[in-house]
């Protein structure tokens, strides 16, 4: 079992800039990935980004390419979301999430553990 913890929400304006941060603990492998979802009022929870947490392979969705950077410290055992360019549709509650694979990212229900959310709001 993985728990994760994250935190970096906050308000920004249009344009600005957060860093999200989740906290990694348990049992991870090389071949595990980290993801980050977020879920809007009302709407799905959808894929953001993932990484593997070895290492040599990240994933994004299209609305967040060129804008969204993830990355990881293994020495810090932590994940993070680097978000620049924000526009009031990124307002969510962001989620990081563990995956023993890293085969289909994308997809929900691959992630066994979850964090318990981080808002983010952008204004216009």
């Amino acid at each position: 079992q993985v728990q994760l913890v994250e935190s970096g929400g906050g308000l920004v304006q249009t344009g600005g800039s957060l860093r999200l941060s989740c906290a990694v603990s348990g049992r991870t492998f090389s071949n595990s990935a980290i993801g980050w979802f977020r879920q809007a009022p009302g709407k799905e929870r959808e894929f953001v980004a993932a990484v593997r947490w070895g290492g040599g392979y990240t994933s994004y969705t299209d609305s967040v390419k060129g804008r969204f950077t993830i990355s990881r410290d293994n020495t810090k055992n932590t994940v993070y979301l680097q978000m620049n360019s924000l526009k009031p549709e990124d307002t969510a509650v962001y989620y990081c999430a563990a995956s023993p694979f890293t085969t289909t990212v994308a997809v929900s229900t691959t992630y066994h553990d979850w964090g318990q959310g981080t808002q983010v709001t952008v204004s216009s």
